[in-house]
């Protein structure tokens, strides 16, 4: 898919300005390597950064933030809110998205990453940047939220803060486990849209990430996970806050809240699918 606002965005914003500085530790099927030198080319091929090895967390994979942001669909002037932010590369990326008149907040509960973060944007006048659990930071409505950090469920305040035809992007992670070190939760990358008192869903692709502060609850876990088994993610069509929806009509049925499968004609057959295979590494 081309998108020559987003290619832009990529190619203007040094990832090396926000990664620190090199030899990098690279995330890969057999663990982290170090990169032979300091050369920022090493940065730039489809790879994850370390930025605490120790614990799992890194600067994530650009592929698949460009798919999810270009899912996102931020257009300049909006107001996006980055819950995971990290040390600010992908937001820098979407202040670049917004342009002047738009608004960034950038939202990491780790103090060290936030303050790495808050002097990586400093440059970026369009961009705050806030330490604190994605779940309880306060910030205004948003036009945009996009989350890179695993949830168990859509976030009520996430929804409740959306604009009217806002868009939240965010994984839905079970705690099944891959082989590759850091072991990750598994899931999916989501969109809702506000719509009124309405959300549609759609699947965008698989994800990986390290589960997020305050995003998880096990009964929604368990639901979700028995969902992944099953399969039917593609037929997800929208969000019901509510656990009141038939069963047979739900791919996702946990309490307080249900995604609920598009209808289909009679003698259709919805689709079964296989257990998503989650990106060969954890974006974040």
């Amino acid at each position: 898919m081309e998108h020559p606002a987003l290619e832009e965005a990529f190619a203007t914003t040094p990832r090396e300005r926000f990664v620190g500085e090199g030899p990098w530790q690279v995330f890969g099927w057999s663990g982290y390597r170090t990169t032979p030198t300091a050369d920022p080319v090493y940065l730039y091929s489809d790879v994850l950064i370390g930025l605490v090895p120790e614990r799992g967390l890194n600067n994530g994979q650009p592929s698949g933030h460009a798919k999810w942001m270009a899912a996102a669909g931020p257009r300049p002037g909006e107001r996006v809110v980055h819950i995971g932010a990290g040390v600010g590369y992908y937001s820098a990326i979407l202040a670049h998205l917004m342009g002047p008149s738009g608004r960034v907040t950038a939202v990491e509960c780790d103090p060290a990453l936030a303050s790495r973060a808050t002097a990586n944007l400093s440059a970026f006048p369009s961009v705050d940047v806030l330490q604190g659990d994605g779940t309880s930071v306060n910030f205004e409505p948003a036009d945009v939220i996009y989350v890179n950090a695993g949830a168990t469920r859509p976030m009520d305040v996430w929804l409740d803060r959306l604009n009217n035809g806002g868009r939240l992007v965010l994984p839905l992670t079970t705690n099944r486990r891959s082989g590759a070190p850091p072991l990750s939760p598994q899931g999916g990358m989501f969109r809702f849209e506000r719509r009124g008192a309405e959300f549609s869903a759609a699947w965008i692709s698989p994800a990986a990430f390290i589960p997020g502060e305050g995003m998880r609850d096990e009964d929604s876990e368990a639901a979700l996970a028995a969902a992944f088994a099953k399969g039917g993610w593609q037929d997800v069509a929208s969000l019901h806050r509510t656990d009141g929806i038939a069963d047979e009509r739900c791919w996702v049925h946990a309490p307080g809240w249900s995604l609920v499968r598009a209808v289909k004609p009679a003698g259709d057959v919805l689709s079964t699918g296989k257990t998503p295979i989650a990106s060969p590494t954890p974006p974040l």
